[in-house]
């Protein structure tokens, strides 16, 4: 019972936004954007995350990061949207092409076959953590959870501030009873990215699951 409510907590975690929306014409170049992220006005650090979540590379994520703590929640919305937009950019055409098509098969349930197309990113593109995150997420799919926690391993030692893979290291834990461990993850998650709002929940509940463990060993 305790390991279905937190399994029912961790389904309804926002998934990566489609696209993102807002005053892009306002930035025009790279440069505007990266000026603009520092703006006292609100208005135009928005702009300046949009245009980064539309053009943005993977390796503008840090940057991206910082407005996660934006006084203004808009940006911090916005800065969320953009920097799952700016991870699935590696700079290949080739290999964002197949990060596409490995997202719509694992979408499909054909998860074998985007196993073996992320697969295809990684080879390609091996300094590339969403290659690395999107296999990860496609083993714990098809419940092979080893292997889910090797990619997320490949995940953090490429981009440390992955609040994804982070929330994932947590939700594989869950599944493999480790509380303590998943806890510890979950909270990492919430450190980078202080909008994941539903993850407090789930941390109630496991610091309580743990509470109630050390109950009943004393």
């Amino acid at each position: 019972m305790r390991l279905t409510i937190l399994l029912l907590l961790l389904a309804a975690w926002p998934a990566p936004p489609a696209s993102a929306q807002g005053p892009v014409s306002e930035i025009a170049t790279r440069a505007a954007a990266l000026t603009a992220l520092e703006e006292s006005d609100a208005r135009l650090r928005l702009a300046a995350v949009i245009y980064l979540g539309h053009h943005g590379l993977a390796a503008d994520g840090p940057l991206l990061a910082k407005r996660l703590f934006d006084d203004d929640p808009v940006v911090r919305e916005a800065a969320e949207q953009a920097i799952w937009l700016a991870w699935s950019r590696s700079g290949d055409a080739e290999a964002d092409r197949l990060l596409a098509t490995g997202v719509e098969q694992m979408n499909a349930g054909e998860l074998e076959r985007a196993i073996t197309t992320f697969g295809k990113v990684i080879e390609r593109k091996p300094q590339f953590a969403e290659g690395w995150n999107k296999r990860a997420t496609a083993y714990f799919l098809a419940g092979e959870l080893r292997k889910s926690l090797a990619d997320c391993e490949e995940v953090m030692k490429r981009n440390p501030l992955h609040f994804g893979a982070l929330s994932g290291y947590g939700q594989i834990y869950v599944q493999l009873g480790d509380y303590a461990r998943a806890l510890e993850y979950f909270r990492r998650a919430l450190a980078v990215n202080p909008n994941l709002t539903g993850l407090e929940a789930v941390i109630l509940r496991l610091e309580e699951l743990l509470r109630e463990q050390r109950r009943r060993t004393i």
